[in-house]
């Protein structure tokens, strides 16, 4: 079995750097392609041993599974430019949020009369093997092919076949997860910094106690708030410092963040039905820096968007 992935930014990276942790895809059996040869990810990918080249077609064509891990209105641009090298065999797994299978298949339904399409969304802890993903099977795609991505994806953490009307909300819940997170635990470590803790350790604190409440979520059958209830003594420190973040609509705001999360998600479908950016504005080198024209984007129409996801292996996935 051999793996592509059309984009070289941090969701192929993350997943190419986990496939290969886990043992199982050899580096030689994965291909990725960008028009941009300067992102710090494709310097990261070859020297993982991953096959790079820029053309999306050639990636298509040494590839068994291929991974779609571009922005979403890029997605029927992509699937203009490579839906005539798609063949029965492929399987083409979207990882673009909001973009739905229906859209996918129509568009490549052109080329391939029975293509074989699934839609899954991942997260950046694919990286280091403790990723959460879902996937859904297309109206082509075997059950088999749904095992197959499934395989792949539990090899890099926790994989799971739901409906695709859920997967819109669970982009809210786990696909952007990790960025709540990590703005949870710069605070915390700030919190640590200002009551005299040295910055490092702050952060080391911080994040081995998300770390260990999350395994003893996942390794107990208890509900999260009794496990919190258990660490609240009476009058004490924890119950005392709980009363603020209630104060402050903690639950509040995450439950908003993964409404508003989720929304914009069944907007990036829109966005990608629209079609709104010009194929002929489509350059091969320059791909990361073409002007989105819909009004329905949040941005001005003279700024500029990364195709791909962002440019260091470090970064916030989107």
């Amino acid at each position: 079995m051999s793996v592509g992935f059309i984009g070289a930014g941090q969701l192929a990276f993350a997943l190419a750097r986990g496939f290969t942790a886990a043992g199982i895809l050899a580096a030689h059996k994965i291909t990725a392609s960008s028009p941009d040869t300067d992102l710090p990810t494709v310097s990261g990918l070859r020297k993982m041993g991953v096959n790079f080249t820029v053309s999306n077609k050639d990636t298509v064509k040494s590839s068994d599974v291929l991974f779609l891990a571009v922005k979403p209105p890029i997605i029927p641009f992509i699937l203009e430019e490579v839906g005539p090298d798609i063949q029965p065999h492929h399987i083409v797994v979207s990882c673009a949020a909001g973009v739905t299978i229906s859209s996918i298949e129509k568009k490549l339904s052109t080329f391939c009369p029975t293509p074989k399409v699934i839609r899954c969304m991942t997260n950046t802890p694919v990286i280091v093997r403790e990723g959460a993903t879902v996937y859904a099977t297309g109206t082509h795609a075997d059950v088999e092919d749904g095992k197959l991505l499934e395989q792949l994806m539990a090899s890099v953490g926790f994989c799971t076949e739901v409906e695709e009307d859920l997967i819109d909300a669970v982009t809210g819940l786990s696909g952007s997860g990790p960025a709540y997170a990590f703005t949870a635990l710069d605070a915390l470590a700030d919190g640590g910094v200002k009551m005299g803790l040295p910055r490092r350790l702050a952060v080391r604190l911080g994040a081995q106690a998300l770390l260990g409440a999350a395994k003893m979520l996942l390794e107990s059958e208890q509900h999260p708030g009794q496990l919190k209830d258990n660490v609240c003594s009476p009058g004490g420190a924890t119950i005392h410092a709980l009363h603020f973040l209630e104060s402050g609509g903690f639950r509040s705001l995450l439950i908003n963040a993964v409404e508003a999360s989720c929304i914009r998600t069944r907007e990036l479908q829109h966005v990608a039905d629209q079609e709104t950016i010009s194929p002929a504005a489509i350059k091969k080198t320059l791909l990361d820096k073409v002007k989105l024209e819909s009004p329905s984007l949040s941005v001005a129409s003279a700024s500029k968007v990364s195709l791909f996801t962002n440019k260091s292996p470090g970064g916030k996935k989107n």
